[in-house]
């Protein structure tokens, strides 16, 4: 066979884009594959068993739709590109995350698609709510909380808020970064598929959740309603109102859903029951409503039944590969505590080792200062030995000169002793100096009066003699000096002899005293000298005294 040969047969394909939440795949497809072979395809790449969720949507002419799977690729409607783009995206979502997605790429899947549809508002959470799925998106992105590696600004790339949330509130961005991180330290030990589902928990209890809505109208005029097709059945909503519904068909009260060209039509199980009709802009809605009721129909009525092998096998896989995970993170956690407590104790060795080295070196340094202090202290004890030696040199003389002192002392007092008695005796002898002086004065004082008073007698006794001569002898006045001399010599010889006599005692009485004034006089002059040398030793003591005082 030749190489043309073989090359004829081969298919001709056409080239397509897989575009998932977070990755994007190019595949070759055959030109006649249907749609579930393109889709297969995908599932097998991906490691994908939970398919009933998912599907491949495109968008033309502005509405998204679904591939179908029984039909061929390039029969439907597609855009005409190269390579054709389609997105792989959840079609339904389960009642119950936690117990109907089994494998972990389909909650990966979820989590991604659902936080997506929070962050572009398409679902509506309360700003409460988005810090708390933000957290839990950060623990699934970057694991644990370590305040050491995950520094301030470190979600500062990460879009993890919807605007809206970040416009309602003026916060910065360091601001709900800390909040953020504040729920996010709580997570610790919690791993990246817990952390998914924890999220994927929080977000099915919000209203907005799972619902595809489509504008409807009760006339062929106007549009005031909308209808939402989700896991649980179909639910009627004002234009305004997408959080509660205003009229709910669950899947099991229903009996039929038919459309013909723009009207769809609901009949409730209840026969009684009135029929809900409704139109809708275009014929392809109405189809795309079909499709999505049928699909969440056969849903919830699986959810209900027994489950098939398949599901069951899928659910023991899943538990056990829970049940390995489990113990495989709880053998990383005991491993990663055994690692902290290693780097604790590590940190704790090293942090004791640097104590101890630096004790160490204290304790070095100490003893540098010991030997320095050692060395000064001998120093000193020898300087201090050769003062004690000094001091006892100087105690000894100090000793000899108190002894000195002390006899001295006795010397002094005893001298002072004297002179205290030689002052006593002089003291008496000046006041009896002073009484005799006193005395001898009286006396002088007496005998200046007694003169005085003789020579008063003496004058008056003279007077009266020339007096009674001149009486007598009259004649006798022309020659006084013959004749009285002569008479007074004759008559009066006896009165003149008791006048020389009464005048040599005066004379004498005058000498004595003259010469006792005069030693007194002199007896005070040496007396005065002697109190002066007294008050010289005297002098001379205190001074001696004092001395001997400061040499004590």
């Amino acid at each position: 066979m030749s190489i043309r040969g073989l090359k004829k047969k081969q298919p001709k394909t056409f080239k397509v884009k897989i575009i998932t939440v977070d990755a994007e795949m190019e595949f070759s497809c055959e030109m006649k594959w249907k749609g579930k072979d393109l889709f297969d395809l995908v599932c097998r790449a991906l490691g994908l068993r939970e398919t009933w969720f998912f599907g491949l949507q495109y968008t033309i002419k502005g509405m998204c739709t679904w591939l179908k799977m029984d039909k061929k690729v390039l029969d439907q409607e597609i855009p005409k590109e190269d390579p054709i783009s389609f997105h792989f995206l959840a079609k339904f979502y389960p009642e119950k995350v936690e117990e109907e997605l089994l494998q972990e790429i389909t909650q990966h899947l979820f989590f991604l698609q659902v936080k997506k549809q929070i962050l572009d508002e398409e679902i509506y959470c309360s700003p409460e709510a988005t810090v708390l799925l933000a957290s839990y998106a950060v623990q699934a992105k970057y694991g644990d909380y370590d305040p050491n590696f995950h520094e301030p600004g470190f979600l500062a790339h990460d879009e993890l808020l919807p605007k809206r949330v970040l416009r309602q509130y003026q916060l910065t961005a360091e601001m709900w970064e800390e909040k953020i991180t504040a729920w996010y330290a709580e997570h610790r030990g919690i791993a990246r598929d817990e952390a998914e589902m924890n999220y994927l928990k929080i977000a099915q209890d919000l209203e907005m959740y799972g619902v595809n809505y489509f504008p409807i109208a009760q006339n062929k005029n106007h549009t005031d309603l909308l209808l939402g097709v989700d896991a649980k059945g179909i639910h009627i909503y004002s234009i305004n109102n997408r959080f509660s519904p205003n009229k709910s068909f669950e899947w099991s009260a229903i009996r039929n859903i038919s459309y013909s060209e723009k009207e769809l039509t609901i009949k409730p199980l209840d026969k009684k029951a009135e029929v809900f009709k409704f139109f809708s802009s275009q014929l392809k809605v109405n189809k795309l409503i079909l499709q999505l009721c049928i699909g969440n129909h056969d849903l919830f009525m699986r959810r209900r039944k027994v489950d098939s092998i398949e599901i069951q096998q899928m659910k023991a896989q899943a538990r056990e590969e829970k049940a390995r995970k489990k113990m495989e993170n709880q053998r990383l956690a005991r491993e990663k505590q055994l690692r902290e407590e290693a780097e604790r104790a590590k940190e704790e060795l090293e942090r004791r080792l640097f104590q101890l080295e630096d004790e160490a070196r204290q304790a070095n340094e100490a003893l540098l200062r010991s030997q320095e202090a050692a060395e000064l202290l001998a120093e000193k004890a020898q300087i201090a030995e050769e003062e004690a030696k000094l001091l006892a040199q100087n105690a000894a003389e100090a000793e000899q000169e108190r002894q000195r002192l002390e006899i001295t002392a006795l010397k002094t007092k005893e001298e002072k002793r004297l002179m205290e008695q030689k002052m006593r005796e002089a003291e008496l002898i000046a006041v009896k100096l002073v009484k005799e002086s006193d005395r001898r004065a009286k006396e002088a004082e007496h005998l200046k009066q007694d003169l005085h008073e003789a020579r008063e007698a003496e004058r008056k006794a003279k007077q009266k003699l020339v007096d009674i001569t001149r009486l007598n002898y009259p004649h006798m006045v022309k020659y006084p000096q013959y004749s009285l001399t002569d008479t007074r010599d004759a008559s009066f010889d006896k009165g003149s002899m008791k006048l020389d006599l009464k005048d040599i005692d005066l004379k004498r009485l005058s000498f004595e005293i003259e010469r006792e004034r005069l030693d007194y006089l002199e007896k005070s002059r040496k007396f005065e000298d002697r109190l002066k040398e007294l008050k010289s030793e005297i002098h001379a003591l205190k001074l001696e005294e004092k001395q001997s005082g400061l040499y004590s």
